[in-house]
């Protein structure tokens, strides 16, 4: 092999092993974010750790995989760079740009891992894996504390809070607050036909209950146990805090998936808006189901005459 041709292939094998340490950190990244944003709630530990492997950090330990193959079979990795496009393109073949971010990078990938020549395999496994790992710790350090000393005091009944004046009640965990999610439709429908006690069902509206307006959840955030001092600018349809809050009682549930709550602002026709467990505000589609996106009831403290 002449000089030239060796040189250019040891460039090749380096780009290939940054471009896939470079995939697998940003994978490292989103999914240490994600697991502790929407995740993490689960009572028991195990469950918590099962779901980070198996769901969160899936997707970099797969490029981690991929990518020390790579190194240490570079056609063998090429070959399975050249299986995975393929099998995106087949996936993503109604976006463009999915296509343009994925495949291209995993056709380019395999061609630099097919011509790499690297002879100190030790140098780029330990580039490949500690990246990560570093990344790992720089974004989940924070939220992992954070999440680690939330506040959840077992109370999921009602809860009072006030609002310009007005004492609200919040329903209690039940149909009134669910833990899992529903359209804003649904929502709205469930809380018109909610009880006094807001643990039961009419089958005809009775209008005691109903979504909360930005002002009023945004309002009854906690942290700590301690108000947030919350203000809604309806100008900006923005929300402003003394400090962050975040997913605990006694305005959420620590040990529900829910991360986001219904408000009754609709934003147009198909749009509503919609609070974040760390408070803030973004428009939704109404039709929207997932699983982390539910509500809580809200009424005012002195039923309607006649109850």
């Amino acid at each position: 092999m002449s000089k030239g041709l060796g040189n250019w292939r040891l460039l090749s094998g380096w780009l290939g092993v940054i471009g896939s340490t470079s995939i697998t950190c940003f994978w490292a990244m989103w999914g240490i974010l994600e697991n502790f944003h929407e995740g993490w709630y689960h009572s028991s530990t195990l469950q918590n750790v099962a779901m980070l492997f198996g769901q969160y950090l899936s997707p970099m330990l797969g490029f981690l995989v991929l990518g020390c193959v790579s190194i240490r079979w570079p056609k063998i990795g090429a070959v399975l760079h050249l299986l995975l496009s393929v099998f995106s393109l087949c996936f993503f073949k109604n976006s463009i740009a999915a296509q343009s971010l994925i495949v291209t990078p995993l056709l380019l990938l395999a061609a630099l891992h097919y011509f790499s020549v690297i002879e100190k395999k030790w140098v780029p496994f330990l580039v490949l894996v500690g990246c990560p790992v570093l990344t790992l710790i720089g974004f989940g350090l924070e939220p992992a504390i954070r999440v680690s000393s939330r506040i959840d005091d077992g109370n999921l009944g009602e809860h009072r809070t006030s609002c310009e004046g007005q004492e609200l009640v919040w329903a209690p965990s039940g149909p009134g607050w669910p833990m899992s999610g529903t359209t804003w439709y649904e929502a709205k429908d469930i809380c018109s036909r909610l009880e006094i006690d807001g643990m039961t069902l009419s089958e005809l509206p009775l209008n005691i209950w109903r979504l909360p307006t930005p002002e009023e959840i945004v309002s009854a955030q906690y942290r700590a146990n301690q108000p947030c001092q919350g203000r809604y600018d309806r100008r900006t349809q923005t929300a402003n805090y003394q400090t962050r809050p975040d997913k605990e009682t006694p305005m959420w549930n620590p040990r529900s998936q829910v991360i986001y709550m219904w408000t009754s602002e609709e934003i147009n026709d198909s749009t509503a808006l919609m609070i974040v467990y760390d408070g803030k505000l973004w428009p939704r589609s109404k039709n929207a189901r997932w699983g982390y996106l539910g509500f809580r009831a809200v009424r005012p403290a002195e039923p309607p005459q006649g109850w």
